[in-house]
């Protein structure tokens, strides 16, 4: 479908290659365990990991801070709980979770599969909203950074997916044009509607179990991007 058109791909990162909820869970499990914080890990992840989406939501739509996104993602869950926690405990969970997130390199299945087939085919690089030091670390300790000619981040940019000044950076540092570039990311507004918008080709990777939408082809597991490309 895109083989005769694109010259560029660009992945999101976290959802969509590196598996998120799974290193997020396995971090969590670290640091309450050290912290000596006594919650059932699974009761915490249900309330955690929508509250999570929700304040990066309102981050990308610049309307808290990255600090009131590490604290407040946090806070809400306890409130939630009713955990009794001082607010300098959540400081020191927010700065453990930073410190060993990257230290978990789990990807969704047949990421490495897909890259190496992609790789002598099409120029691959990142536009991803994380933050540039988390997000390199991610890169090099799952051993992918050296798939991608350029990583473009929100913090670089200045300005955070679906804005289209990220995804024009992220063309003007690949030197391509959006006419001959392919999107591929799990958020149907950053990823896709951002793209959209700017002239990519896109490509939803439903990670979140969403239903079929008409606004892009979508796939539910990354080697059947082979079978497109």
């Amino acid at each position: 479908m895109f083989r005769n058109t694109v010259t560029d791909i660009f992945f999101d990162l976290d959802h969509t290659l590196w598996d998120f909820e799974r290193n997020s869970a396995l971090t969590f499990k670290k640091i309450l365990k050290s912290n000596n914080i006594d919650l059932d890990l699974v009761g915490f992840l249900e309330v955690y990991v929508p509250a999570n989406l929700a304040f990066w939501k309102l981050y990308r739509e610049e309307k808290i801070t990255k600090e009131e996104l590490r604290f407040q993602r946090l806070k809400s869950v306890f409130d939630e709980l009713g955990f009794e926690i001082s607010d300098d405990m959540i400081h020191i969970l927010s700065e453990d979770y930073i410190r060993y997130l990257s230290s978990y390199n789990h990807l969704f299945p047949n990421t490495i599969e897909v890259l190496d087939y992609l790789r002598p085919r099409y120029k691959l690089h990142i536009i991803t909203n994380g933050f540039q030091e988390i997000q390199n670390k991610k890169l090099r300790n799952a051993q992918i950074d050296g798939y991608f000619e350029q990583v473009i981040n929100s913090e670089m940019a200045g300005v955070k997916k679906p804005n289209p000044i990220i995804f024009e950076l992220a063309l003007k540092n690949a030197n391509t044009i959006a006419e001959k570039s392919l999107m591929i990311g799990d958020s149907l507004e950053a990823d896709i509607l951002g793209a959209k918008a700017v002239g990519f080709h896109t490509l939803h990777f439903n990670g979140h179990k969403e239903p079929p939408l008409d606004l892009s082809q979508m796939i539910h597991d990354l080697s059947e991007i082979k079978s497109l490309l």
